[in-house]
């Protein structure tokens, strides 16, 4: 077992685990570390735990030190610096006629490099701009282009429920999402009802699938047979959430259809919950790839 906290870089960033050392360190608290990237300005947002070998990244690093009023100054100046280099990012790419969409900028916490990320449909040859870049800014240059799902996320919006997207407020990183879950969630599967704002298959399918999952291998599927407080019948729904189901009895009568809650009937004989998916399943919905480029 090792002691860590955990730190993130962004508000809706991906947290990584940190050995704490000799500091005493708080929700809250800012940090600075050592990451694959450099030296980075962080907040712990999990405080100290213990965790298995095979749980942590290895190599773990740890906390180098707690941030002082010295180093919250200099983030708060790369962060000022970063709307400075986007603007000078965006008239670039207008000089040059790049057929891109920046939509980030940022600033190692040392000022070594500075990345930018941006969006396009097709592969974009960036070098001349990535060399202005750095005539300019003197220092080292990365373009990263990300897909339509990290732009949503960096830009934040409102989804249809009318709360802030998920990607952008409460989940640190993506996960796939497939067609077949809304069709397990009894959704419609109109492309226009289940997709978010970037276009894709929204990240709240993926949210209560483990509970959908789980009813769904314990509830009897349409058309099971079960024993009823009033006799045979055949099951015509089956509400996942509320864990009920509609009996229709085998008194030929199509309208005597009956409500029951899953441990008030006994199958007698089972179908599946859920059938085969449709025709046009989609793919699973993965993390969009970088294509990087740096200038020294």
């Amino acid at each position: 077992m090792v002691k860590v906290v955990g730190v993130r870089f962004k508000n809706t960033g991906k947290m990584y685990y940190f050995e704490p050392g000799e500091f005493e360190l708080g929700v809250g608290s800012n940090v600075i570390v050592e990451t694959a990237r450099g030296i980075e300005f962080g907040e712990v947002v999990a405080a100290a735990i213990e965790i298995g070998d095979a749980e942590a990244y290895q190599p773990l690093r740890s906390v180098l030190r707690i941030a002082s009023e010295e180093d919250i100054r200099r983030h708060d100046e790369n962060i000022r610096k970063e709307k400075e280099a986007f603007a000078v990012c965006n008239d670039k790419i207008k000089k040059h006629g790049l057929d891109m969409k920046l939509i980030d900028v940022e600033y190692t916490f040392d000022g070594s490099k500075i990345l930018f990320y941006f969006i396009a449909d097709t592969r974009i040859d960036f070098r001349d701009l990535v060399k202005d870049l750095a005539s300019v800014f003197k220092t080292r240059i990365e373009l990263r282009q990300v897909g339509v799902r990290d732009q949503a996320k960096t830009v934040g919006g409102l989804g249809i429920c009318g709360r802030v997207i998920c990607c952008a407020s409460s989940s640190g990183d993506f996960q796939p999402v497939s067609i077949k879950m809304a069709k397990e969630q009894s959704l419609s599967l109109s492309p226009t009802k289940i997709s978010g704002t970037c276009g894709r298959l929204m990240c709240c399918l993926k949210y209560e699938q483990e509970a959908y999952e789980d009813a769904l291998r314990r509830l009897p599927g349409v058309g099971s047979v079960a024993d009823t407080p009033r006799g045979r019948g055949v099951i015509t729904e089956v509400n996942l959430l509320r864990e009920t189901v509609k009996v229709r009895l085998d008194n030929d009568s199509e309208t005597d259809v009956e409500t029951y809650k899953a441990d008030e009937i006994t199958v007698v004989q089972r179908k599946k919950s859920n059938g085969a998916p449709p025709k046009n399943t989609e793919p699973d919905e993965e993390i969009s790839e970088n294509t990087e480029a740096e200038y020294i």
